[in-house]
């Protein structure tokens, strides 16, 4: 079985929704301390947050002592700083690493279960890259073996790891994640949540 690490990207500032989007409540929790437990009952060793906007507030509300910080001084340049970053930061922890999973902190519906599929199927397709499949995409959360650490890690600007995705095709699975689809931008897009509660 390989070690898992997960980073979770948490460093946007949520300009559409006027507040931090890591701090709004869901189920008795916070949407970013969710995804921190469901990577932790999946096993996830380390897990990596990647802070940026009002760092230090939502670092204060984080609840789990294995949780490792990166702090992206530079969020505001885009996306691909705290991807590089969080995912170096995995590597400074557990240098032997084997795969990881990047996720995000607004999808409201990722378990521990979706995460230990996205292994389940790594292990029986050998495909070097498993992405979540929801509404006529692929995205997040994505699993990624070593063979992509270096891409990860040389993303620039407002690059996503759906780059590395797409240009890599015939080297991906994918997970039918439907609820996917749900992340929470707005305000209405977190009212519309807090009714299913």
């Amino acid at each position: 079985m390989h070690k898992t690490a997960t980073v979770i990207l948490a460093a946007g500032s949520s300009t559409r929704l006027g507040l931090p989007k890591q701090l709004l409540a869901y189920n008795g929790k916070t949407l970013l301390q969710h995804a921190i437990d469901e990577a932790a009952k999946a096993g996830a060793d380390p897990i990596v947050v990647v802070l940026g906007f009002k760092a230090e507030e939502i670092s204060e509300t984080i609840k789990r002592n294995n949780v490792e910080l990166f702090i992206n001084a530079g969020w505001e340049q885009g996306m691909a700083s705290g991807i590089s970053g969080g995912v170096g930061k995995a590597l400074q922890l557990d240098e032997k690493l084997e795969q990881l999973i990047i996720t995000v902190c607004d999808q409201p519906f990722v378990t521990a279960s979706l995460f230990n599929e996205l292994k389940k199927v790594q292990r029986e397709t050998q495909q070097h890259i498993v992405a979540c499949a929801y509404a006529d995409t692929i995205g997040t959360p994505v699993l990624f073996t070593k063979k992509y650490f270096s891409h990860l890690q040389a993303l620039t600007g407002e690059e996503g790891a759906k780059k590395i995705v797409k240009t890599n095709m015939d080297d991906v699975a994918a997970v039918e994640f439907s609820p996917g689809e749900i992340d929470i931008d707005t305000v209405d897009d977190y009212d519309g949540l807090v009714q299913t509660e």
